[in-house]
């Protein structure tokens, strides 16, 4: 049973189909919520809506959400960022053992793994692999029976990289970041999914589900919420699809973190270390099949992780913001979620607009990072007060650690 004291606003409608939102004290814009609305009229919502702390606006569906459903699943809800999530890990080295430039750990950082895209994305491509190393050829002989399995009902899917952009990082908001937790220790962590590979699975059956939708006669408020239900050979296709992609991203992570951790043991910039704990892995762009109120249902969580009781998450803040490892609570109102970050406050185009690389510079004091025009939409004031974040979701999760970035790696 829930114990947790109620913490969250209700927005309800003359059906009594409710939001449970956790956004006490942060802001909640009107276009998330007329989005949620929408999301809460579909006919196979199983109980509520729940919605994270860091909710924004999303491509097709909110980010921040949790969409519980019986009978059918909302590709656009997981988006096409599929399996996006955290990794972290603790090392034996401490705060004063760091040198007094960063730089060279950043560039060793930078050496080791591909990040950023140019080419558009083809052939020179700093972001991919041009000849995979041999452990990602082991890791991705794991994961192509799967991929050819897609693949040969789907031939679209098909048209991009896949094994060369296994343990490579992106752009956007993904990061690679060195951080001090409370008492001086240095943790490794990053943020990214599943890469080309993910994308074109999500926007493959995001257009096919609309597809469906325009056959059947099924009119939506929003086409984005286009739903594949259970029992249909698409169905089956996606959740197998979603499915392997999600194993992908946690794959691409364990591998990033890998090459990091080694390019950095012989980098010459640090003394001898090594992991002290092991890796805290979650997903928050994902659907999974779970049990809530007594019924068998498919969570969905955009920007959102699972926090069971005793679950360890990740909560990262922007850049020159503090970022948790956290505990779960199991609230049950919240379909056992917590945020995935910070969330937008602001679009790229408007923090573009909005600020100056002068005040990139003065929110990232003290960071080694890059400090250039291309940053300015990641810059800390486009995302929310990340303790603001914190303290509306008191009842979902507990800090274990808090952690402050000396180090960051953007594409």
């Amino acid at each position: 049973m829930n114990q947790n004291p109620v913490n969250y606003e209700v927005l309800s409608d003359e059906a009594g189909r409710p939001i449970k939102a956790w956004t006490v004290g942060v802001p909640f814009e009107d276009e998330a919520k007329k989005q949620l609305r929408n999301v809460r009229g579909l006919p196979f919502i199983h109980k509520w809506v729940a919605v994270m702390p860091d909710v924004h606006r999303g491509y097709g569906a909110t980010v921040g959400s949790v969409v519980p459903t019986v009978g059918a699943v909302v590709p656009a809800a997981v988006g096409v960022d599929i399996g996006c999530g955290m990794i972290a890990v603790r090392t034996t080295l401490r705060a004063d053992q760091l040198p007094d430039s960063l730089r060279g750990v950043r560039s060793a950082i930078e050496r080791a793994v591909p990040h950023g895209r140019s080419d558009n994305g083809g052939r020179n491509d700093v972001g991919a692999w041009r000849v995979a190393p041999a452990s990602h050829q082991q890791a991705w002989a794991r994961l192509v029976e799967g991929y050819d399995r897609i693949v040969a009902k789907h031939p679209r899917i098909g048209r991009g990289p896949e094994l060369a952009h296994l343990g490579t990082l992106g752009t956007g908001n993904h990061f690679i970041e060195l951080c001090l937790d409370e008492s001086d220790g240095v943790w490794l962590m990053l943020h990214s999914g599943s890469r080309g590979v993910g994308n074109r699975i999500g926007s493959y059956f995001i257009e096919l589900a609309k597809e469906d939708m325009r056959r059947w006669y099924i009119n939506l408020p929003d086409a984005d919420l286009a739903y594949l239900p259970e029992g249909t050979e698409h169905f089956e296709d996606y959740v197998f699809a979603v499915s392997w992609a999600q194993d992908f991203a946690a794959t691409n992570r364990e591998m990033m973190l890998k090459g990091a951790v080694e390019a950095l043991q012989l980098s010459g910039e640090l003394p001898p270390f090594e992991l002290s704990d092991s890796a805290v892995n979650c997903h928050h762009n994902y659907v999974a099949r779970e049990n809530h109120f007594g019924k068998n249902c498919f969570v969905t969580r955009k920007g959102a992780v699972r926090a069971r009781e005793g679950d360890l998450g990740i909560i990262p803040g922007s850049m020159g913001a503090r970022s948790y490892i956290v505990r779960g609570k199991g609230n049950a109102d919240s379909f056992h979620s917590c945020s995935h970050g910070a969330g937008r406050v602001m679009s790229r185009e408007a923090a573009k607009r909005r600020f100056t690389l002068e005040d990139h510079e003065k929110a990232t004091a003290g960071i080694e990072c890059r400090k250039d025009v291309d940053v300015i939409d990641e810059t800390p004031a486009a995302y929310k007060p990340i303790d603001a974040v914190m303290a509306a979701q008191a009842d979902l999760v507990e800090v274990v650690h808090t952690l402050k970035q000396v180090v960051c790696v953007k594409g």
